[in-house]
């Protein structure tokens, strides 16, 4: 059975935080409390392959014209397959929806972020709003993090 992008349900919570927070452990992103996840589950969407999640990303709005793709998690065995790519489209097509004009991304990963068109940017270019996770984070103010942008289709 082919794998099947779609919006996260309550049910999805404590795997979405045991996929995130596995990947966090690697130190490829943040970890997440269940209550941030559980605050913010509308903007996840997820990907289910052989009756399992295996694949998540949050598309959140930080602006009128601003939106973020977080928590990009792909589980270790199903990566190199697409569904990171997938992901991030549904983000893309979400924020196209709402019409919302640019999409930005921090992350450990730029080269993938570049193959699918997203433009380096230094973070100063962004609103400070995105910094309100960034302050409670143990890595702050070094973080290694990198900011890239890409104006929505």
């Amino acid at each position: 059975m082919p794998p099947k992008l779609r919006k996260a349900t309550i049910a999805d919570v404590p795997h979405l935080q045991r996929l995130i927070n596995d990947c966090a452990d690697a130190g490829q992103m943040l970890p997440r409390s269940l209550g941030e996840i559980y605050e913010n589950l509308r903007d996840f969407f997820v990907v289910e392959a052989q009756d399992r999640l295996v694949a998540c990303a949050a598309c959140h709005v930080t602006w009128e014209d601003l939106a973020e793709i977080k928590s990009l998690a792909v589980a270790r065995p199903c990566q190199q397959q697409g569904l990171g790519t997938l992901l991030v489209q549904a983000c893309l097509e979400e924020a196209a929806s709402l019409a919302i004009p640019r999409v930005f991304v921090l992350t450990y990963q730029p080269a993938f972020f570049q193959r699918l068109g997203f433009q380096l940017v230094d973070k100063s270019q962004l609103p400070h709003k995105i910094w309100t996770e960034c302050i409670n984070c143990p890595k702050f103010p070094n973080c290694g993090e990198v900011a890239l942008v890409r104006s929505v289709p």
